[in-house]
């Protein structure tokens, strides 16, 4: 896995949750991970190809984390996850990619995005898209976790 990019994405993302949602979320250190079963409890799963390769990102959210997104991004939210929600992680994940999209770009790297989709339920699966290894890179949050993970062929 090429760590140019790693950083674009998790930039990307720490960028939208603190200026959509003014939520400043602190990464910790990248992991491989082994299975299938997503950490949180709503996923946003994108597919991304280039020429050169490709893979996908997934950004999933504890409960806790994703209402108080919605509250900060737009001044109130459910109390559960229910189809708002589950809109907000899509539009996230889209969010996040597409930053992260513009910053490969500068460096050469050009990539063609998918349809975002969103998976959520305690112990839900990620299937990525690559056969390379998964890093998962837990970011936490006053209001809980969100996990970002990233698979992309060698």
């Amino acid at each position: 896995m090429k760590v140019e990019f790693i950083n674009p994405f998790l930039s990307a993302m720490l960028n939208v949750m603190s200026t959509m949602a003014q939520m400043e979320l602190i990464a910790e250190k990248p992991k491989l991970k082994k299975n299938d079963i997503a950490q949180g409890d709503v996923s946003g799963l994108i597919g991304m190809v280039s020429p050169e390769t490709k893979g996908s990102l997934s950004i999933t959210f504890d409960t806790p984390l994703a209402l108080a997104t919605m509250k900060g991004m737009v001044g109130e939210a459910p109390n559960e996850v229910n189809e708002e929600i589950i809109d907000l992680v899509g539009e996230i994940t889209n969010m996040v990619t597409g930053g992260a999209k513009r910053l490969l770009s500068e460096k050469g790297f050009e990539f063609d995005m998918a349809t975002p989709v969103v998976v959520s339920g305690k112990n839900h699966t990620i299937h990525h898209k690559s056969k390379g290894p998964i890093v998962i890179i837990s970011l936490k949050g006053d209001a809980g976790r969100a996990y970002i993970e990233f698979s992309f062929d060698d």
